[in-house]
């Protein structure tokens, strides 16, 4: 499982994908986790240009991942919960959501492996970066 604002794809997001498919060769199903546009504007000061449905729409159009859930309205548990995966792929800049996750997760009894992904071209790559080029 990946979390994520995805507010219009780039390499970057694909890249996110491919890596945390590539955890398990055989067997893997990747479940991609969309924020909710209300927490996205609690952790990012803003909204995000795209609506949840538009951005979760977005990420199913690619066929590298087997299931777009939306994120908890409340707490980022209850769809972690419900979902149950045994990994959970960080992308190397997730900071904020995840701050307590492991112990959060030991909280509600789930023993899930929590690995962090590796950044891809993280000066070029970055939505608010590529926003930032684009208004130039």
């Amino acid at each position: 499982m990946v979390f994520g604002t995805f507010d219009g794809l780039h390499p970057g997001h694909l890249n996110f994908f491919h890596q945390a498919r590539a955890l398990f060769r055989e067997n893997s199903f990747l479940i991609v986790s969309v924020a909710r546009d209300k927490n996205v504007k609690k952790i990012k000061g803003e909204s995000s240009t795209l609506s949840e449905r538009e951005r979760a729409k977005l990420i199913k159009k690619t066929r590298l991942v087997d299931k777009v859930v939306l994120s908890g309205l409340k707490n980022h548990l209850s769809h972690i919960v419900l979902e149950h995966p045994d990994v959970i792929a960080l992308g190397y800049d997730q900071r904020v959501y995840v701050k307590n996750l492991k112990k959060d997760l030991e909280k509600a009894g789930l023993t899930i492996k929590i690995v962090r992904l590796k950044p891809y071209k993280e000066k070029t790559y970055k939505n608010h970066l590529l926003k930032s080029k684009k208004q130039k």
